[in-house]
């Protein structure tokens, strides 16, 4: 059968509807495989196997080398940021100072011309007229004239000489380090070392990947486990057995070092690429149809 004349019709000066969606137009989403998501034993700087890992309050997992790389650029950047600002307010004061001096002098020289000049001395209503208008008695005349006026202070974006200019502003910084990954407030002494117990390797099998396991229940880590951390000593449990052992017994099973609530992080993990596992994994892009922008010859993406 064949299809109806309104998705063939090519004769009219727009885009139908059906159209825009062959050619890519719109938001296009895509769900992400598990090749995109990050695993929970990677950096979340540097994205690879981490090495001497440290934990923020957060549960976010950095590579000891990159979190105090990052802190420490954080910190110059502050300090530029601070330096930039206190040459803004030093210059801020330096031209009130000049123009507090300039008004001063314009004052003094008004003076000097009413007493020693032919310029009469305003009162009465019309002295502000008179003042507005530039006339400073009979002997007097107009220093520049109205066009010559109009032309100085006359501000014009197409001219490049007489495009107005914005001062760039600078707010006054942020003294306080912050984390890469959730964005919050952190310092070098928040951050605890972490530390994961290894899977036995077993004679024949070579592991490309580290291969992590819970002290506790021996269960294999992986991205589909909520993991959780312990700030006094640092060892890595499954959910289940800090609820299950950790809380109920208040210490730790590897080292016996006592631990309450406030002690356990919960680590994040980026997630497992499936539809019914986490939040965050569809990827979303707006494209449009336009004049060389080349979307003929792309293929929609197919919506499940």
């Amino acid at each position: 059968m064949p299809q109806r004349h309104s998705k063939n019709n090519n004769d009219l000066a727009f885009f139908t509807y059906d159209e825009k969606r062959k050619l890519g137009y719109g938001t296009q989403r895509q769900r992400l495989g598990k090749e995109s998501i990050k695993p929970f034993h990677a950096c979340c700087i540097c994205l690879k196997p981490f090495i001497d890992p440290l934990c923020c309050p957060k549960g976010h997992l950095f590579c000891k080398e990159c979190i105090l790389h990052c802190l420490l650029a954080q910190k110059k950047d502050i300090k530029r940021k601070i330096a930039s600002f206190a040459a803004q307010q030093k210059q801020d004061q330096e031209e009130e100072l000049e123009r507090q001096a300039l008004l001063k002098e314009q004052e003094l020289e008004a003076f000097e011309r009413q007493n020693n000049g032919a310029d009469p001395l305003f009162t009465g209503k019309n002295a502000m007229a008179d003042k507005g208008s530039g006339f400073h008695g009979a002997n007097s005349v107009r220093v520049t004239s109205y066009e010559e006026e109009a032309l100085r202070t006359m501000k014009a974006f197409w001219l490049p000489s007489a495009t107005p200019e914005a001062p760039e502003r600078v707010d006054a910084p942020s003294t306080d380090t912050v984390c890469p990954e959730g964005k919050e407030k952190l310092k070098l002494k928040d951050l605890f070392p972490v530390c994961f117990t290894e899977l036995s390797k077993e004679s024949g099998e070579n592991f490309l990947d580290p291969n992590f396991m819970c002290p506790c229940c021996n269960t294999t880590f992986t991205n589909t486990l909520t993991l959780a951390a312990l700030k006094i000593c640092g060892h890595v449990f499954c959910k289940k057995c800090v609820d299950n052992f950790l809380l109920k017994d208040n210490a730790c099973t590897v080292c016996s070092r006592p631990c309450k609530l406030k002690h356990v992080v919960t680590l994040e993990k980026g997630g497992t690429g499936f539809a019914g596992h986490d939040e965050g994994l569809q990827a979303s892009v707006f494209k449009h149809v336009g004049s060389g922008s080349g979307m003929g010859l792309t293929r929609p993406v197919i919506r499940t």
